[in-house]
């Protein structure tokens, strides 16, 4: 490993680089004051130092031990691992870009976490695999819980936004890399937006999204999409007030503005708290309608687009994986005119203890992590492993996840996903063991 210096559109930059592949970390894509919208890094001072991860935005492991607050994710993807956070230097991307590539493919993942927690250091997502695939891989950060999704009706902006501060900085994120992609040999013209849990949800409120046309040309959705447009429809601002009335309460401020000005540890704590105590917070703690990004008319089940997508679920997830897989079969119905879309079920029941195929597992496989993982992984799992990652490089690709990896994949079969298992094929989705795992609360979230 030795350090790189390459000129972008910002100016000069320093990474890591490798035999096969660069390595750009925490690089600054926005700035940001709380509770305000992003605007775009156009330029730099120097050489811009990007050999170090950035911070994450705060979060309960910011200021808790995270083994005790939420210790199987943290034994799965965070375990051996340090990070850093600040509020307002969080907004930055890591990217793996292949050696002397030109015009690469380029995908972007957004993480999951609940729209609470999580960031783009984790382990089962930093890799080098997509880059050594020909493929411009990069991961961002961008605002979380009270500072990203803060939705009460006295923050409406001159121009009619309310709220979802952290989707703003996810379409930020994308321009910024369509925008400085060929400094490191990507195509701008041919991205994939892919996301995991949250990061699914966010994914499938961009493809609808009108600011988004034509940032993007394929998605590729992990566990979580669809459940915003049928289930837990997203609320006004204005639904939403009673909620933020209580985080103010717990902070001992009366108004929105006094809020914004009280320190990041406070705010979250005053947000924890009203999450832990107002009944159905989660419905406002999610995506809210915000009047330009997220509408009721631009985001329903009429609104799926017409764009090449990969949309899975895993055999035990959310604690209630019959509902997943009840949504993809939606989703599928709704969108099946649009033929383009490939569905998948995640069936390997990961190794080391009886977890089953907990949500979010199959990350490893896809990315090709299994190696950071404390599990005891079997031939079989890297033989899943390399059919998930090779199909997912051929999405990114050319729109088609089928390659000589895989069997036939066919397009649009919601009935019969390709399940990635021990034998992996299309077959009909395990719906009695799901309907179990859902009933006796075997899934994991």
């Amino acid at each position: 490993m030795e350090n790189i210096i390459i000129n972008t559109k910002c100016g000069e930059l320093k990474g890591l680089e490798y035999e096969n592949y660069l390595e750009f970390r925490g690089v600054k894509y926005a700035n940001a004051e709380r509770w305000e919208y992003p605007t775009p890094v156009t330029s730099w001072d120097g050489v811009y130092d990007a050999t170090e991860f950035g911070p994450c935005c705060p979060q309960t492991r910011a200021y808790e031990d995270d083994r005790s607050t939420s210790e199987f994710y943290w034994r799965e993807f965070r375990q051996g691992l340090s990070f850093t956070y600040d509020e307002k230097d969080c907004l930055s991307m890591n990217i793996w870009a292949p050696k002397n590539a030109n015009k690469a493919p380029i995908a972007i993942y957004i993480h999951g976490g609940s729209f609470s927690g999580g960031s783009n250091d984790e382990g089962q997502i930093v890799t080098p695999s997509f880059a050594e695939n020909g493929i411009l891989y990069i991961t961002i950060n961008y605002r979380l819980n009270a500072f990203g999704f803060a939705n009460h009706p006295d923050l409406k902006d001159s121009e009619g936004r309310c709220g979802n501060f952290g989707l703003y900085d996810q379409i930020c994120a994308i321009q910024w890399v369509k925008d400085n992609a060929e400094a490191f040999g990507g195509d701008p013209d041919s991205i994939t937006i892919i996301g995991a849990s949250a990061g699914a949800m966010s994914v499938d409120i961009l493809v609808s999204s009108p600011l988004c046309q034509g940032l993007f040309q394929r998605a590729i959705m992990m566990s979580g999409a669809g459940m915003q447009r049928w289930i837990a429809r997203p609320r006004t601002p204005e639904k939403c007030r009673p909620f933020w009335e209580a985080v103010m309460q717990n902070a001992g401020v009366g108004s929105m503005a006094e809020l914004k000005a009280i320190d990041a540890k406070d705010l979250y704590f005053a947000w924890n708290k009203a999450s832990k105590e107002v009944k159905m917070s989660i419905f406002y703690t999610l995506p809210s309608i915000d009047g330009k990004l997220l509408t009721e008319t631009s985001y329903n089940m009429k609104t799926i687009p017409s764009l090449p997508m990969i949309f899975g679920t895993t055999s035990n997830d959310m604690m209630a994986p019959i509902i997943l897989k009840r949504i993809a079969q939606h989703y599928g119905k709704k969108s099946k005119k649009n033929a383009n879309v490939y569905y998948y079920s995640f069936n390997r029941h990961t190794p080391g203890d009886e977890s089953g195929a907990w949500h979010s597992s199959d990350i490893l496989y896809a990315f090709s992590t299994l190696d950071f993982n404390w599990r005891p992984f079997e031939e079989v799992d890297y033989k899943i492993s390399n059919e998930m990652a090779k199909s997912f490089y051929a999405f990114i690709k050319t729109g088609n996840p089928n390659c000589n990896a895989i069997p036939q994949w066919d397009v649009n079969n919601y009935n019969r996903p390709m399940r990635f298992c021990e034998d992996s094929k299309q077959m009909k989705w395990d719906s009695k063991t799901m309907f179990s795992y859902t009933v006796n609360k075997r899934g994991t979230f």
